[in-house]
């Protein structure tokens, strides 16, 4: 094998992994791969019409992003939502949200409310259209906007990882929101945060981001407890 044959394999063997992850990421996000759902490498190696190699490397590589977990028999599966633990998932996205949104006050530039306000758009766009998969990815890039202004990478990489694992708990819950009686659920927050952030008031900022984890947190409450369905007439006999 010639040099040149190498470095094309290669190079095909990555644009595999990036394909296979890609797809994969966009099911599980979109929860067309369910919570809990088996990810075996044979299968899923027929189905892309490819070796093993590309897929494992795109399941580590979402093992590394928390959709998905391998357990001690080695097999793979689609992370679950765990719900108990939501409370604690609001808490640290609240955290992350203020201080990446109060550093954006701070250290913005031009540049970085012109793509706030563009992502902003895509938004609102997608919520007109009803695209749950783009509202959930231009609200994610809206809000990693916001944290790119902040200049802090640390915070920001974190920032992104929850907001990855938010989406899922986001598609739970968008036709109940499409659905909702109040217009208010739909509104967006975002063009009043970009404006706190151009005007650099730190402290405006902050308590709209804070807001806006409450009213994330408030959606999926209510989407909860609209799920549960207590009226059972149980006098009334069963169908036969």
């Amino acid at each position: 094998m010639t040099k040149s044959q190498g470095t094309a394999q290669k190079q095909a063997k990555g644009l595999g992994a990036r394909y296979v992850y890609d797809e994969l990421k966009r099911e599980i996000l979109t929860l067309d791969l369910e919570p809990g759902a088996p990810l075996d490498e044979t299968t899923l190696s027929e189905r892309f019409a490819m070796s093993r190699s590309p897929i494992r490397e795109a399941l580590i590589r979402l093992g590394a992003e928390g959709l998905v977990v391998t357990l001690s028999n080695r097999s793979t599966l689609v992370a679950p939502v765990n719900l108990a633990e939501f409370p604690r998932y609001v808490e640290a996205l609240d955290f992350l949200q203020r201080i990446n949104t109060r550093l954006a006050a701070r250290h913005r530039t031009d540049a970085d409310i012109v793509a706030m306000e563009k992502l902003a758009r895509a938004f609102d766009q997608a919520c007109e259209g009803n695209d749950f998969l783009a509202m959930s990815a231009s609200n994610r890039d809206f809000h990693m906007a916001v944290a790119e202004a902040g200049k802090n990478f640390y915070l920001a990489r974190s920032y992104g990882h929850l907001l990855d694992e938010g989406r899922r708990i986001l598609h739970m819950h968008f036709e109940f929101i499409q659905n909702s009686e109040s217009d208010e659920l739909l509104n967006s927050d975002h063009v009043d945060m970009i404006e706190a952030i151009r005007r650099q008031d730190v402290a405006k900022a902050d308590q709209l981001a804070h807001d806006h984890t409450r009213q994330f947190h408030r959606r999926f409450v209510n989407f909860l407890a609209a799920k549960y369905d207590d009226d059972f007439d149980f006098e009334r006999p069963f169908p036969t």
